[in-house]
């Protein structure tokens, strides 16, 4: 079993470019607003561009419960969604 838990920690390192494409969608229609256009210049909310990447379940539970002024999104995305919102993060935006 150990082997299964590092291989899904590599996948969250390493996120596949559908995974990332989904995540860059989504997070233009629902994150783009508060955090900036392509994690750029956020207005006033969380710099994602400096979420510690070894904090899946954080961002995970952000997300979907909401925090501080960040409304939950737990009703709206899919698990699938916040993964794919979680490679985008993780893969950074490419200029």
């Amino acid at each position: 079993m150990s082997n299964m838990a590092f291989a899904d920690a590599e996948d969250m390192v390493q996120p596949n470019p559908e995974q990332i494409k989904k995540g860059a969608t989504l997070y233009a229609q629902h994150c783009a607003a508060c955090h900036g256009p392509r994690m750029a210049d956020p207005e006033g909310a969380f710099d994602l561009r400096k979420f510690p990447r070894d904090q899946h379940d954080r961002f995970t539970t952000s997300v979907t419960k909401g925090k501080n002024s960040m409304p939950p999104w737990g009703g709206l995305l899919t698990p699938d969604d916040v993964g794919a919102l979680w490679a985008y993060v993780v893969a950074g935006e490419k200029n």
